[in-house]
């Protein structure tokens, strides 16, 4: 029997866009909480219009918006003020990443809102914070990638290269989630609630940690070496004689000498001089690439794996999108579910944080606005005055 989900009878009011707060505010929906996402009238969210990949509609909304409840509401309107009263009222944590100091201009800042609402937990993420030289600029995914050094590291000595995934956006979200988590933990013992202030430049530079500490006082930092670790050898993309990428992954010298006699047939390489570490590996990578690949290059795939079984080397696929879609141990854990969205049914992958004493909470990807009603019914609003909403454009 399923028992109650750990954030139900929370309420979370999200004035959200994008990918960071959307991606935070989902994460909590799928715990239980009620989230009552406020959106623009008309167009709402503006990540609902950067594609129309998934039946009409976008990626990364779809993505992202799972399970949340749609308000349209004009805040800046004077008629908004009594809606967004009564929203403040039943809300447990308030989540913003409007442009910088746009929630403090409508009034909706911990300072503005503490003293009347003292239990409410406050949420704000932003490209760099709200204090310092850069509070007030602007902040997408790839230039925090940029600020934060992220494309310093990533990519080929030629050039750098971006994540391929909004990975500044994602951390950012990933921070304010936990941090949400730890203030709902305090205001249980205390009673009050928090501020929370959650940077993408600030949540970047946290996963920057391994870089960051190994360039430490002015040591050379890592060096951009595509696919393979900056700092680990043999840890990389390899050829086969078959044409297919494998990726390897060696962790000690255990391993090394495993890997040499099993999978290169070759013992003597494993008292090579210029690969007795993992220090001389890495540096003289160049010559043990080819090394590798020479003998790699005389079988195919499935049997390298094999010797790489053998040796019991860590190793991986290079997948490609649907190879990811179809991999046989996503389909073993029964992660893809069937999500209902205004385009129609779509698949999608479970939350990876498997509890066995509740369940995720899987609604719909809700359309613009399409709770609007039920909630403001359920904030004690008539009918009437709900079409007075409509009418005046206020909703």
């Amino acid at each position: 029997m399923q028992n109650e989900s750990p954030l139900s009878g929370i309420t979370v009011l999200s004035f959200e866009h994008a990918i960071a707060a959307p991606l935070c505010t989902r994460q909590l929906a799928e715990l239980g909480a009620k989230v009552i996402k406020v959106e623009r009238r008309g167009s709402g969210d503006f990540a609902r219009h950067y594609d129309s990949r998934i039946k009409g509609q976008s990626s990364h909304f779809v993505w992202v918006n799972r399970s949340k409840e749609s308000l349209t509401l004009d805040l800046k309107h004077p008629g908004a003020k009594p809606i967004l009263q009564r929203l403040l009222g039943q809300a447990d944590v308030l989540v913003q990443n409007l442009a910088p100091s746009a929630a403090s201009r409508m009034g909706l800042s911990y300072e503005a809102l503490h003293s009347q609402f003292e239990k409410l937990i406050f949420c704000n993420i932003s490209g760099y914070g709200d204090e310092g030289p850069y509070k007030d600029k602007k902040a997408y995914d790839l230039l925090v990638q940029a600020e934060s050094g992220f494309l310093s590291i990533t990519g080929t000595p030629e050039s750098a290269v971006k994540s391929g995934i909004s990975i500044a956006d994602i951390a950012a979200g990933m921070q304010a989630q936990s941090a949400i988590l730890a203030a709902l933990i305090l205001r249980a013992n205390t009673g009050l609630g928090s501020k929370i202030d959650i940077s993408m430049l600030e949540a970047m530079v946290e996963w920057m940690g391994f870089p960051l500490n190994y360039a430490y006082d002015g040591a050379e930092p890592p060096q951009r070496f595509g696919a393979d670790h900056a700092s680990i050898y043999p840890y990389g993309a390899f050829a086969s004689g078959d044409n297919k990428a494998i990726m390897i992954g060696l962790q000690n010298e255990r391993e090394w000498l495993d890997f040499c006699s099993v999978v290169l047939g070759d013992e003597a390489l494993a008292c090579d001089g210029r690969f007795a570490n993992n220090q001389l590996r890495s540096r003289n990578r160049d010559v043990l690439k080819k090394i590798i690949e020479s003998i790699f290059l005389q079988f195919n795939v499935a049997e390298i794996k094999q010797k790489l079984d053998r040796a019991k080397i860590a190793y991986a696929d290079v997948n490609e999108m649907q190879d990811a879609w179809n991999h046989p141990q996503l389909q073993a854990l029964n992660r893809i579910v069937e999500t209902k969205t205004p385009g129609g049914t779509v698949k999608s992958f479970l939350p990876p944080g498997n509890n066995n004493q509740f369940e995720p909470t899987l609604n719909p990807v809700p359309d613009i606005g399409e709770h609007s009603r039920e909630i403001l019914l359920g904030l004690g609003f008539s009918d009437e005055e709900i079409d007075g909403f409509y009418k005046d454009e206020i909703v």
